[in-house]
């Protein structure tokens, strides 16, 4: 199997080249592409956490949104995140679509993740079946109590879940998603 490509990207999104995943992320990571995904379960309304695996190079064992990852050279976000929800969680997805745009850079313990990380939103279609070299537990919270947890104890869950998260409530997208709305 051939090594997993990051694209790198210049501030507007326009690729600039490529670089083996394995040496992307250090100190000095350069700006990629990127993509975060939470899932929702149509029977309750509750969203999929993951806790990243201790083998991950990048926030080991941290807590974080359902899904992240990068798109390869010439696929789309969307390709991709259907991609990783099978190979981190064993998922699929339903309703899955694009929620708003977001591009951070976050530095833990001497590892950067610097991306153009657009945010996607939909329903779980199956239940996770997480790879254990991907995701070391998973869970699933209600909405508002997550918000709660988010907003009195920040530092608890990966730095960019926090964000998207507060903007996904600023901006109504969870809630128009779970009342049908979109």
């Amino acid at each position: 199997m051939s090594e997993e490509l990051v694209v790198l990207v210049d501030e507007n999104d326009a690729e600039i080249g490529t670089m083996p995943k394995s040496e992307v992320h250090g100190l000095e990571t350069p700006l990629h592409r990127g993509f975060s995904c939470f899932l929702f379960r149509r029977s309750d309304g509750k969203l999929l956490l993951q806790q990243r695996s201790h083998v991950k190079k990048t926030w080991p064992l941290v807590w974080s949104n359902t899904c992240c990852g990068h798109p390869g050279p010439g696929e789309e976000r969307i390709d991709a995140v259907v991609r990783r929800l099978d190979r981190e969680l064993g998922m699929r997805a339903e309703g899955l679509r694009f929620a708003m745009p977001y591009r951070y850079r976050f530095t833990r313990e001497g590892v950067t993740e610097n991306e153009i990380c657009p945010v996607f939103v939909g329903f779980a279609a199956t239940e996770p079946s997480p790879a254990p070299d991907e995701v070391e537990a998973a869970r699933w919270v209600d909405w508002d109590e997550f918000l709660t947890e988010i907003r009195e104890h920040p530092g608890t869950y990966s730095e960019w879940c926090e964000e998207e998260v507060l903007l996904l409530e600023e901006k109504g997208i969870v809630r128009e998603l779970l009342a049908g709305n979109v």
